[in-house]
């Protein structure tokens, strides 16, 4: 028994969205993930999955996808990618599959730890960052904190986070994400989104007391990581 992690599926069973355009790696991926999880996890296990599921933009599209997933052994909980459009009501989602939860302001247990978290987005300071990311960013740190907020009210103080985007930029100064893990003491974070990091530039390991862990699939070479 176990929590495993690996993210950014980006499956397309039903929609036109080869990942191998991006790149050798990424051909027939999901037979790699597919072969390395079942070889890994077993039923008693948790695996997280930070976002970026499935390229479709409907429920009834993602479907297929999703049944590809639930036919994997073990339990799985995952948070909402910048490219999970099908993701809608999240009472509608956590009704579908006995063994997959979808958080969003609300928290899931392993044990003595809660499983919270969010999608996040870019944190201020990057070039790019507009009035518009502000406000999602803003919203995001909301969302964080109401989901550490519903563990803390049933008793956890002792918390996974799951966020799809880094909860920094690439200078890798604190911010609001860092704050709130900081504040609620979060022993470990679980992120994805990112792809085709040299290894040495990876926002990953100890950082005042809390260890990030970048979990996409194919930085793990499409094998599900341990983490707990």
């Amino acid at each position: 028994m176990a929590i495993y992690a690996i993210s950014d599926f980006h499956l397309a069973f039903t929609t036109e969205k080869p990942m191998d355009v991006f790149g050798e790696k990424w051909f027939k991926h999901e037979e790699k993930i597919k072969y390395n999880w079942i070889n890994t996890i077993s039923n008693e296990d948790t695996v997280l999955v930070a976002g970026d599921i499935s390229w479709s933009m409907k429920i009834d599209e993602s479907i297929m996808d999703l049944e590809w997933i639930h036919k994997l052994p073990g339990k799985k909980i995952f948070v909402k990618g910048n490219h999970d459009y099908w993701w809608n009501s999240i009472s509608k989602l956590n009704n579908l599959y006995d063994d997959m939860n979808f958080i969003q302001n609300n928290h899931f247990s392993y044990g003595e730890y809660a499983i919270c978290g969010t999608r996040g987005w870019i944190c201020p300071g990057g070039e790019k960052f507009t009035e518009h990311d502000e406000k999602i960013y803003k919203r995001e740190l909301i969302r964080l904190r109401l989901s550490l907020e519903s563990a803390v009210k049933e008793g956890f103080n002792k918390f996974i986070v799951m966020l799809h985007y880094p909860p920094t930029y690439d200078r890798r100064e604190e911010s609001g994400f860092i704050d709130i893990l900081k504040e609620y003491n979060v022993e470990k974070v679980i992120y994805g989104h990112l792809h085709g990091i040299p290894k040495e530039k990876v926002f990953q390991g100890k950082l005042g007391g809390i260890e990030y862990i970048l979990t996409s699939c194919d930085y793990l070479d499409f094998m599900p990581t341990k983490i707990l």
